[in-house]
């Protein structure tokens, strides 16, 4: 199979073309293609990924596309053991996204428009997984932020989600820029974008600061697309787009890409302790901050769309800790139960027509199927044992105590205890007590949509295992297979912890089931202290609810500035230039006018006026020769009278 990996992305691609050119005649069955199209690439992807984890070997095929001097540029993919752990996260919840949105959306009247741009960014995604080398990965990279602009705007009627669309288009595209920036930086430090080559090409190359520089150039693209500090703005707003694709950017694809760069350039970032200290600090501050927002938040999308910043933040801190296997490790498990919760609230929505979490309550009778879901999802991202997230998380706080940075790891651990907080006051607002509000009639969705949830929370509990203990830490080894170029660990005992650090296990526990019992005190008694620590702590409060205020403080640095720039550059356009512009044509229509006239009167006058003297001269010579001979006698006779009287004349 891995010969025909280059056909991996190729069949949604094809799934694209057909929906977008034949998706109105198809109607309902656009969502057929789709999903066949994605099983087609689970087929060929799943099986290639097996094979990469059974040999342990690299498998790769390029062709060349040009020669740039010594350099030549080459289009081909690779299968690794960082691009098989991709694989196996994107073709799973990619399909079955695309099976729960043939439910969700079958009333949306751009039925196949949908499922035709869902494709495309999926074949963009996996063209990203098997890229070799930076070149294709920025095409497949910039394809995808074409296609969140495209979905998160889908409902473009309404202006919040059109706006939408836009800042995240904008605030990514700042990223991109400093991405774009990074690989002609480090195109000109090594002559080589080859991922297969990166690690020889720094070593060569030396650690110059050209290539800090590329790699904190690179970097950028990871803050706009994975929403870190100081560009995560875009992302708790992409929840205006249908629900299946909050999903998808916050599982399987958009957000995943920019923790995959960091991942795919790690020996890039791992030869400059200054780059990776960049990193830890972007990724704990992101990951703090967007978990103190979450604790207030009252729209079940928005609180999700924070515990994703802040579960990338996580993830983004073990690659800057130099824990290469935690880093991608929780990156597989988080796109298994992130992919559950937001489908469930999906799910949640479509059953009760609200998003507000306050006018929810008792959904767990009218609801089971996916409230339990849900339940296991929390679970997991609480880091509540044996779930897979337990093992994740562990490990990345292992990393952080390895290394000997006190600060992060207890940063680490509080940012554990705020997650199980404020996500199981989300499950006791929405799934406990009783309903607030009565014009809500919950209904359980249909099996299309629920079927996925139960597959995925399969996900959620199960994937965690091959990074356990109880597997031989099976995972940490296969990412740092010998023929994985630079993906050693930089900090702690080397690349795979083979026993569990009590300590740490203990405080991750304590933290996890700490949370969801203050959680539990504060919404599911009578005390209810919740109203009593707003207002005894309403500066902190405000804080949280306003989001740090960073729209606001966003809104006056930089947009209304520069809206203020764009309207002033309108007006010195439409005003200056566009009136240089129109004066100089003036005075050109005028000139030709009077150049117009000149000829027309006075040149055309003078030709006209030789010709009427010639036309006179010639009518009146010809009046004398009439033809007539009697004429000509005449003037013959008087002729002679006139010769002899002048002539004669004494």
């Amino acid at each position: 199979m891995t010969s025909y990996a280059y056909l991996i992305p190729v069949f949604p691609l094809l799934g694209f073309i057909i929906n977008i050119f034949f998706g109105k005649f198809l109607k309902r069955g656009a969502a057929w293609v789709s999903i066949l199209s994605s099983l087609a690439s689970c087929a060929l992807g799943l099986p290639a990924a097996y094979e990469v984890a059974k040999t342990g070997q690299i498998f790769s095929a390029h062709a060349e596309w040009l020669t740039l001097g010594r350099s030549t540029l080459s289009f081909g993919y690779l299968l690794d053991p960082l691009a098989a752990t991709l694989l196996f996260v994107v073709t799973i919840i990619g399909t079955l996204i695309q099976i729960y949105s043939a439910g969700y959306m079958q009333d949306d009247p751009r039925f196949s428009r949908f499922f035709a741009y869902v494709s495309l960014f999926m074949s963009a995604m996996l063209t990203l997984v098997i890229a070799d080398n930076y070149a294709l990965f920025f095409m497949s990279w910039e394809v995808m932020g074409l296609c969140s602009y495209l979905l998160i705007g889908f409902w473009f009627e309404k202006n919040s989600a059109a706006n939408a669309g836009l800042k995240a288009f904008l605030t990514t595209r700042v990223g991109d820029v400093g991405f774009f920036l990074g690989i002609l930086t480090l195109f000109t430090a090594t002559g080589n974008l080859n991922f297969t080559e990166l690690e020889s090409s720094v070593h060569a190359a030396g650690a110059t600061p050209a290539l800090a520089l590329a790699a904190l150039l690179i970097f950028c693209g990871t803050i706009g697309k994975s929403a870190q500090f100081p560009l995560h703005v875009w992302l708790p707003d992409a929840m205006e787009g249908p629900t299946p694709v909050s999903a998808l950017i916050h599982a399987a694809t958009m957000v995943a890409a920019g923790v995959y760069l960091v991942a795919r350039s790690f020996a890039l970032f791992s030869a400059f302790p200054s780059v990776m200290q960049v990193v830890v600090l972007i990724g704990t501050l992101t990951a703090f901050m967007a978990a103190f927002i979450a604790l207030s938040a009252t729209d079940i999308k928005k609180v999700l769309a924070y515990s994703t910043i802040s579960q990338l933040g996580y993830m983004v801190t073990a690659l800057g800790l130099g824990s290469l296997s935690a880093g991608t490790f929780h990156l597989m498990t988080h796109a298994y139960f992130k992919a559950l919760l937001f489908l469930g609230a999906g799910s949640v929505i479509h059953g009760t027509h609200s998003q507000d979490i306050r006018e929810m309550g008792g959904l767990l009778k009218k609801m089971p199927h996916t409230a339990w879901t849900f339940i296991i999802a929390s679970l997991a991202i609480a880091g509540v044992p044996p779930l897979s997230g337990f093992w994740s998380k562990d490990e990345i706080l292992l990393a952080a105590f390895d290394s000997g940075n006190k600060i992060v790891f207890f940063l680490l651990l509080v940012i554990a205890f705020m997650t199980a907080f404020y996500m199981f006051r989300l499950v006791f607002l929405t799934f406990f007590g009783t309903l607030r509000n009565h014009k809500i009639h919950p209904h359980e969705s249909p099996a299309t949509m629920t079927g996925p949830l139960w597959i995925l929370a399969l996900g959620a509990i199960l994937v965690g295992l091959p990074g356990s203990p109880f597997f031989g830490h099976w995972f940490s080894n296969f990412i740092h297979g010998p023929v994985t170029q630079g993906t050693h660990e930089i900090h702690g005992s080397g690349a795979v912890h083979h026993a569990l650090n009590w300590f740490v296990v203990g405080c991750s526990v304590a933290a996890g089931l700490g949370g969801i019992l203050l959680a539990a005190v504060f919404y599911l008694g009578k005390l209810n202290p919740s109203v009593w620590v707003m207002r005894t702590f309403k500066p902190l409060y405000d804080l949280s609810i306003h989001k740090l205020w960073f729209d606001e403080i966003y809104s006056v640095l930089l947009v209304r500035p520069f809206l203020k720039l764009g309207q002033w550059l309108f007006i010195f356009d439409q005003k200056a230039v566009d009136g240089l512009v129109n004066a100089a044509g003036t005075g050109t229509v005028k000139s030709s006018n009077l150049q117009g006239w000149i000829d027309k009167h006075i040149v055309d006058g003078l030709v006209n006026l030789v010709g009427v003297v010639t036309q006179l001269t010639s009518a009146t010579v010809r009046r004398v020769q009439t033809g007539l001979v009697q004429h000509y006698l005449l003037i013959t006779f008087v002729s002679v009278i006139l010769l002899m009287y002048f002539h004669v004349k004494p």
